[in-house]
């Protein structure tokens, strides 16, 4: 057993261990106990979400498959290609290994604690991000709002609970889910998601954000774009002591020559209270304060061949001495970073379109990748902890790389307890050197010069289509 791991006195898992040190396997490293065996242990036994103890397809050995599939693409995505990577296993530690039959393996899946999943996750995040002293925003933890939305297989119950848009034919569409999340700005680390239905009564991104107050302290910064930028949203942040970074919307007009004048387009304005909505209760629409008093700045986003752009921000960061106007219009220049990290996600983790087929499994699929994808950027924070680095410079794609790299060869015990140290903090100086390109303005346009297949796009359900064939067969 690697130094650094911590072990419960009880014993614990060897197999949670085995995970654990697929990741972080040093002693000089902070971030080594961020997924130990006791805390995946608890979380899980929290949730009454224990099973199969003594079996192949345990608790343990799911949430080892699960995170293994969602980091992976492709044919090693699928069910048989992680029951495969289990038999492989079994092999390895001389144990019985179970059939070839994919069933059994999506039955045990199923069994995973939906609310672990979404603990764990959400615990991994807030670890790292306690740790991330160093690369905080004067002093201020900065919290980055964004929504996006995913897809899934078009079934019954997927379509039940997360309908397709009305503008697509029954039949042609798939169901989607609109999801916002919070990411820290230090560690790029998805704190929490909320996710819904994309249509319906109280399913936007700001119903959704309301969800997951909880997740933003005092003194706290949410760094947001003009769809959040609203009376309602900020003097409830506000009163949690949440402060608030936002480009105002695009309805509110801008007169630089009225209120308290700090500097050039740069003063302290006066917003009234408007009448309540209809999502809000009386009572809570009574503690809200009638006058909100904000800052408000302009800048212009200036570069060579492109047309400049002025960009008004509201922020409740109002002394002008501690926060220049420079700061707080590069504070708000970082929320293009949740742009980048949930294209990582969606991309790279293959959270585009889901591959499960019930809403639970979904949701399941859901949690196992931003757990997945904590534990990535967890690593990277740690690859740039030891050589005096933002954890935004490393890589997230290489980091995954070098991390599926070793998976099996660490996860199978097949190195000495010195000799794991070693490797991995020679994999963490690697992730380290394999630093994010800086293409300030960079410009391409949005084709593709070969194009993947030439099928025409699905204009009718695929009932229709087959007895379309049918008949031009006959």
């Amino acid at each position: 057993m690697a130094q650094g791991i911590p072990v419960s006195a009880g014993g614990g898992s060897s197999s949670f261990r085995k995970v654990t040190a697929a990741f972080l396997a040093s002693a000089a490293l902070p971030f080594a106990s961020i997924l130990s065996a006791e805390r995946v242990e608890r979380v899980f036994a929290k949730h009454e979400g224990l099973f199969g103890t003594g079996a192949i397809y345990s608790t343990a050995m799911m949430v080892w498959s699960f995170l293994g599939q969602v980091l992976r693409d492709g044919k090693e995505a699928s069910c048989q290609a992680a029951v495969a990577r289990v038999v492989s296993y079994c092999e390895h530690e001389q144990i019985a290994p179970p059939t070839n039959d994919t069933g059994d393996y999506c039955r045990a899946r199923a069994k995973l604690s939906e609310a672990a999943l979404h603990e764990l996750s959400c615990e991994v995040a807030a670890d790292t991000e306690a740790a991330a002293a160093d690369w905080l925003w004067k002093d201020k933890h900065a919290k980055l709002i964004d929504g996006f939305t995913f897809t899934m297989p078009d079934t019954a119950e997927n379509q039940a609970e997360y309908p397709q848009q009305k503008s697509q034919k029954p039949g042609v569409g798939l169901p989607i889910v609109r999801v916002v999340t919070i990411l820290s700005l230090a560690t790029a680390c998805v704190m929490d998601a909320a996710l819904g239905p994309y249509a319906g009564k109280q399913t936007g991104e700001p119903a959704l954000l309301r969800e997951l107050f909880r997740r933003l302290g005092a003194e706290d910064i949410a760094v947001a774009d003009r769809y959040y930028c609203s009376f309602m949203m900020i003097a409830l942040l506000w009163a949690q002591g949440t402060h608030i970074c936002a480009r105002k919307h695009q309805r509110r007009h801008s007169d630089f020559r009225r209120g308290r004048r700090l500097g050039k387009y740069d003063h302290i304005i006066v917003w009234t209270r408007p009448a309540k909505p209809e999502w809000m209760d009386e009572a809570t629409y009574q503690t809200i304060p009638e006058t909100l008093e904000l800052r408000e700045i302009r800048y212009n986003v200036v570069q060579p061949g492109r047309r400049t752009r002025s960009i008004d921000i509201i922020t409740t960061l109002t002394d002008a001495e501690e926060y220049t106007k420079e700061e707080i219009a590069e504070l708000y220049g970082f929320r293009w970073n949740a742009e980048l990290d949930i294209r990582a996600i969606k991309s790279n983790l293959n959270l585009v379109h889901v591959r499960c087929k019930s809403p639970e499994m979904v949701r399941r699929e859901f949690w196992a990748t931003l757990l997945a994808y904590n534990l990535i950027r967890t690593t990277a924070a740690a690859a740039a902890l030891l050589h005096g680095k933002q954890p935004r410079q490393i890589s997230f794609t290489a980091t995954c790389q070098y991390v599926l790299a070793s998976w099996m060869l660490l996860s199978c015990g097949l190195m000495s307890a010195s000799r794991l140290v070693d490797h991995s903090l020679t994999i963490l100086g690697q992730i380290a050197a394999c630093e994010v390109g800086n293409r300030p303005g960079r410009l391409e346009p949005r084709v593709l010069k070969r194009r993947k297949h030439g099928y025409k796009l699905m204009q009718k359900p695929r009932e229709v289509l087959r007895a379309e064939l049918r008949k031009d067969c006959t």
